[in-house]
């Protein structure tokens, strides 16, 4: 009720003030930075790692549409789950909760940037890559934010699709199709996301009861949340390997995934032995620290292979 009526507050202002307070930082706030960063990043390793070439325009315009999309989306979950980020430590100093940017202005620059980045996509690349930029956007501020993050505890895991499909849009503006490297790099961003978001959720499993959201520890428990980060670190593992069995990851790569996934299984195994007090929570914030890193250097040692030249196949 707080939240709304603060909300209620700040729109009555905005109105006599005519316009927002909110700056082009704010506007860039929405965007969701270090998210888009990470789209940028997966969908190159996509471009990457596929057969063909693209003209390097072509390419770069591509990239920027894909981050623009990514940001549209981001803002569209902001403009939606504003309530919500109003009661979280970590997300209520957000520009619309803060009063800086009005819920409308949000509303309207996020369906702008998304048809805008759509439509771009599709003339400068092909429709099957705008399909897919415009599926992304749908699922994660329609599907994934209105929807299943308040209804579900499978809220990651069906919504970790979105996060997880630039690769195979990467993949799909250098050839016009879906390929198997795309679809090998999405299910791994794919089983990666539920580890990597319940180790934080144990940790602020409170914060997440306060505004409602049936978070997995919140419905299921922090034990029976601990065991499905194992199984899911146990899954990520060997589907890590995946590239270097099916001949487009090298031996760098390997030696990434091979070490990378041995470490968030030992991770995994001790957010599963420490369930109380602080030890508990340094051990699920290792883990989430180390799983950002682990999809970094898995993707980074595909970039360098691929893209640097220093591919040395593992097999055959």
């Amino acid at each position: 009720m707080t939240t709304l009526s603060n909300s209620a507050i700040s729109d009555r202002s905005f109105a006599e003030a005519g316009t927002s307070g909110g700056e082009v930082a704010d506007y860039f706030a929405l965007l969701k930075p270090r998210v888009m960063a990470l789209v940028i990043f997966t969908a190159l390793v996509g471009m990457t790692v596929t057969p063909s070439h693209v003209n390097p325009v072509i390419g770069a315009i591509s990239l920027l549409m894909i981050a623009v999309g990514a940001g549209a989306s981001g803002c569209l979950n902001m403009w939606w789950d504003a309530d919500v980020d109003a009661v979280m430590t970590r997300t209520r100093t957000r520009p619309i909760p803060a009063g800086r940017i009005r819920p409308g202005e949000a509303l309207s620059f996020g369906l702008t940037l998304s048809v805008g980045s759509v439509l771009v996509l599709g003339l400068a690349a092909n429709w099957l890559a705008a399909g897919l930029l415009a599926f992304t956007i749908v699922f994660y501020a329609v599907i994934y934010s209105m929807w299943l993050k308040r209804a579900t505890a499978q809220n990651i895991v069906i919504g970790g699709a979105a996060g997880a499909l630039p690769p195979m849009i990467g993949q799909a503006v250098v050839t016009g199709s879906i390929g198997l490297e795309g679809t090998v790099l999405f299910l791994i961003i794919f089983v990666w996301t539920p580890p990597h978001f319940w180790a934080l959720a144990l940790v602020k499993a409170g914060e997440y009861a306060r505004a409602g959201i049936p978070m997995m520890p919140n419905v299921a428990g922090p034990d029976s949340t601990r065991r499905q980060i194992l199984a899911y670190s146990v899954l990520l593992a060997p589907l890590g390997l995946a590239p270097v069995v099916l001949g487009f990851g090298g031996l760098i790569y390997g030696l990434v995934g091979l070490l990378g996934g041995l470490g968030m299984v030992a991770l995994s195994v001790q957010v599963l032995r420490r369930r109380e007090g602080e030890a508990a929570n340094k051990a699920a914030m290792s883990l989430f620290g180390f799983s950002i890193l682990y999809l970094f250097l898995l993707f980074s040692a595909l970039l360098a292979e691929q893209g640097l030249g220093l591919f040395r196949p593992v097999l055959g």
